[in-house]
């Protein structure tokens, strides 16, 4: 039984709109379901992932209109890595994003940046049999196209608190120093801790948590082992796209393991993934007043390559 990498990674905005910009136009990935926060509706759940809306590829926001900046800290995720084809990929997305005055840094051959609020990424060159999940962007070509996630990297007072847990309840292998990483039949996804102590402050810009991916009949085992190990599980809760349970590793880092299914497919044709608002059956009922008020959102759709300038 092994995780299949990382599922989806769950971060704040305070300002969707200019989210939607800098992630489906810049970024050049689909906006693959509009929803809501099902834990406070009146607020946006945004999922930006690859063509299929795919586990391994979902960057997902809860949008809480005029949110202060938030600042990372111990027990928290602060960057992002992302798989990128080729050094040529690295290039161009240093080109591409400084032509939009987005400050870049080279890092062992890597290009970091943060988007508009801070939040921070890396684009890698990875040696990886992981299948790439791209998404057909208008102005991103395909070769340069953002494959998926790579690694967390999350801020800790000491990684060796970690370590029992990753290792003995959610079978990750320490690959290098302070980093383990989770690998299936499918794909992986590794989390990298650094130390540091300075409390954070959660807001626009951090991220909320990180969920790993399951298959459908391992949920209830993985969450009883890590219940033997001394974390406190939610319940499994129905996402209806997904099922989720929520823990506290020891650092901190709030964790999710996130089934592979049923899939974003399961209310809206893959053609017209997000064009829309998708709500859950529960939630249905309140389209009405949630669309009242609810941030309007540019349409994606002019930044969706057709199907006939897709490489």
């Amino acid at each position: 039984m092994k995780l299949e990498g990382i599922h989806h990674i769950t971060c704040i905005t305070g300002d969707a709109p200019r989210n939607v910009d800098f992630y489906a136009r810049l970024m050049g990935l689909r906006l693959v379901k509009k929803s809501v926060n099902q834990d406070d509706p009146t607020v946006y759940h945004l999922f930006f992932g690859d063509e299929d809306g795919a586990p391994g590829n979902d960057l997902t926001f809860f949008e809480y209109p005029g949110a202060r900046p938030g600042r990372a800290g111990t027990g928290m995720i602060h960057r992002i890595v992302w798989r990128v084809g080729s050094s040529d990929a690295v290039a161009f997305w240093e080109e591409r994003l400084g032509g939009e005055g987005v400050s870049t840094e080279r890092e062992n051959g890597s290009l970091v940046f943060k988007d508009p609020e801070g939040l921070e990424h890396e684009l890698a060159v990875r040696d990886v049999p992981d299948a790439p999940l791209i998404a057909h962007s208008s102005e991103v070509p395909d070769e340069h196209a953002l494959q998926g996630f790579d690694t967390v990297c999350a801020y800790t007072a000491d990684p060796e608190r970690s370590r029992p847990l990753l290792e003995e309840a959610l079978g990750f292998e320490r690959t290098e120093g302070d980093e383990w990483e989770a690998r299936g039949s499918e794909r992986g996804g590794r989390v990298r801790y650094e130390v540091n102590t300075e409390r954070g402050a959660p807001g626009a810009g951090t991220v909320h948590h990180v969920a790993w991916a399951s298959h459908m009949d391992d949920q209830i085992e993985w969450r009883e082992r890590v219940a033997h190990l001394g974390a406190q599980p939610t319940p499994v809760i129905d996402r209806y796209w997904f099922r989720s349970v929520y823990f506290r590793e020891p650092s901190g880092v709030l964790f999710e393991v996130a089934t592979m299914g049923p899939g974003f497919t399961v209310d809206e044709p893959i053609e017209t993934l997000g064009e829309r608002l998708t709500l859950p059956p529960d939630y249905e009922p309140f389209r009405e007043r949630l669309e009242q008020v609810l941030t309007p959102l540019p349409d994606t759709r002019q930044w969706r390559a057709a199907p006939a300038e897709r490489n």
